[in-house]
Formats: structure tokens, sequence, C-alpha cells
């Protein structure tokens, strides 16, 4: 067993079944424990698993305490889950040892297990159900308003009036505030034609969805994959997406290289003339955490393998002009890629 420190909410909930915004979770062989404070003590004794819950007025004092007296040498972090102050308090501990190892709990969640497919499944099912709703309400009510009321409702719809969380906080952009990745909602306004972009995510017992449509808004639209614009570069822009998130798709198998799934997209984009437009990597993990690992970029020589789920997302973005993204979850399964 690894002795391991750990302060981030989504690793402590996949340790022991329980988190709060104000714990640390310290493993030392076989035994564990779960440090918070007052306010979270009586939720930490009915919820954590497989460690003792430890209450305390100064967290960080009272783990420094434990590994004192356990007189360990080495232990394991993640430094990417701590700051210099907290980190530097744990180091009063005595002469350990400390070996930095980045992203430990997402390496160690990169495989889902079942359940945890299962799971990401039906938040994925439940969050292509908000934006039908989301399509219909925009038809019905959302010509003349513009992003910021269009972000209320969607954000109400996906929250199913306040029964569930978000992965994120959702994308609702028009025209040419779509060219922007991560774009924040403005006061332009939706009319009949316009291209809109909506990327959202909810989550179904702390585990994520993210999908990302664009559509040519008319009365009575949806957001499926089957879209006509009226401008020529726009279809061809949007048909190229498809095509790549298609083929990705498609084509992605257990044993390739992340890089490589990355390229099948990337190619189509790059051959119709769109390169320099593909200005993110094609997809991400989603578990616990809205961006987990493997992450699918041109950099990256993680090995896909059966049971990760990650996006398929490519995009065009022209400046001051519209962005485009197409994405949806996949999950490895004998050998090959299946949506969500």
């Amino acid at each position: 067993m690894k002795n391991i420190l750990l302060r981030d909410e989504s690793a402590l909930y996949y340790e022991c079944g329980y988190s709060c915004d104000n714990a640390i979770y310290l493993q030392l062989g076989d035994e564990a424990w779960f440090f918070t404070d007052g306010r979270y003590g009586v939720e930490a004794r009915e919820a954590v698993r497989g460690a003792e819950v430890v209450v305390a007025w100064d967290i960080l004092a009272a783990a420094a305490k434990r590994l004192k007296r356990s007189k360990v040498k080495r232990c394991a972090y993640d430094p990417k889950e701590w700051d210099c102050y907290a980190f530097g308090r744990l180091q009063a501990a005595g002469d350990i040892r400390w070996k930095a190892e980045p992203d430990w709990s997402h390496r160690k969640r990169i495989i889902k297990r079942p359940e945890e497919i299962e799971l990401l499944a039906k938040a994925a099912r439940l969050g292509a159900k908000s934006f039908d709703k989301i399509a219909k309400a925009f038809s019905k009510e959302g010509f003349g308003e513009d992003e910021r009321s269009l972000h209320f409702l969607a954000e109400r719809i996906l929250r199913k009036e306040g029964k569930r969380e978000l992965s994120f906080d959702p994308i609702v952009a028009i025209g040419p505030n779509a060219a922007k990745p991560h774009a924040l909602p403005t006061r332009r306004k939706l009319k009949k034609g316009d291209l809109l972009l909506v990327d959202a995510g909810i989550k179904y017992k702390r585990y994520c969805s993210d999908r990302t449509r664009t559509a040519r808004v008319v009365k009575g639209f949806d957001f499926g994959t089957l879209q006509r614009f009226k401008s020529r570069k726009m279809q061809r822009a949007y048909d190229t997406v498809l095509k790549a998130h298609d083929k990705a798709i498609e084509k992605a198998r257990s044993g390739m290289e992340a890089r490589k799934v990355d390229a099948l997209a990337r190619d189509v984009i790059e051959k119709a003339g769109f390169g320099e437009y593909f200005v993110h990597s094609t997809g991400h993990g989603v578990g616990l955490d809205i961006h987990e690992m493997p992450y699918i970029s041109s950099r990256s020589r993680t090995r896909i393998e059966d049971g990760m789920v990650f996006t398929v997302e490519p995009g065009i973005y022209l400046p001051g002009a519209f962005g485009i993204r197409i994405e949806d979850m996949v999950v490895m399964r004998h050998g090959r890629a299946e949506i969500l």
C-alpha cells in the first residue's frame, strides 16, 4: 500500500466516498485518515468509508501530527493540490522524504470501472435530453433575447430547477461570439437564421457530462448534427467539423496513442484548409472532473485503452465571423470508441 497525502475534492471522493471544501486524506500503508473541521464532522462520519475521521480546528496541524507520530520516512503528494503555505506547514511533520506525483489521482482514475461508465453514460443521456429542451425553449422564447438571457434559460433547464449540478458554466454563443472557444455571454441578441453554439454538461452522482452542438436557429430547430446554413463557407466549415468528429470516433482504437486520435480529426480539418483555425486539442478525459486524463492532443503519447472515457470535440473558429464545434463523449469498449 502507498503512503499518499491528498487534498483535491474529487481525489478524496474517489478514495473514501466523501469530500468537502476543507479536508485532507492521508493514507499510510493500510491505514487512512480523513481530516476535516467541525462543520463537516457529522456528514463525514456518516459517509466516509475506509478511513478514520479526525475532526480538528486546524486540519494541517492534525495531519502533520499524525505524520510525525507515524514515523514514516517517505510520503507521496500531488503538488498541483497544494499551495506553498499549506505544504510548508506539513513539512514540519519531521524528516520525511516527499515524492511529488503530479496528477496522481487522475492517473489512478484514467481507466473507468464499469459502474463509473454507467454513471457517465447516465449523465450524458440526461445532458442530451437537456439539449432537446434547450432547443425547444430557445425556439419558443429565445428570439430577440441576448446571450446572457439565453445562458440563464439554458442553465435553468440544465439544473432542472435546482435538482442537478452542472459540470461547468455553460457556453451559449451566437455568430461571431462562437469564434471564441470559451465565449462569455454578451448582449448579442438571437435572430432567426443565426448560428448558435451551446456547450454544456450536467453531473449525475458527481460524474460529469460534456456536449457541444452548433445549429442554425430557425423556428423548431434542433441540435441534431444535420444542419443547413445559408452561408456556403459556414456550411463547408460545419461539414468539415462533422467529418472530423465522425472520423475520429470511427477510427479510434485501443492501443493507439492519444496523439494519433487527435491526428484523425486534425488531418480532416487541415486538408480542408482550416487547420490554423482549429486552436485546441481534440478532446479530454471526463469523470469526477470535467477535465481528466487522457488528453487527446497532438503532444500526448498516452496509450488509449479500453475503459477510458473522453470527448471528441474538433472545432473551427474564424475570428469575427463564426465558430463551430461538435462534441460527444465516448468510451473505449472492445477496442473501439462508442458514443455515450
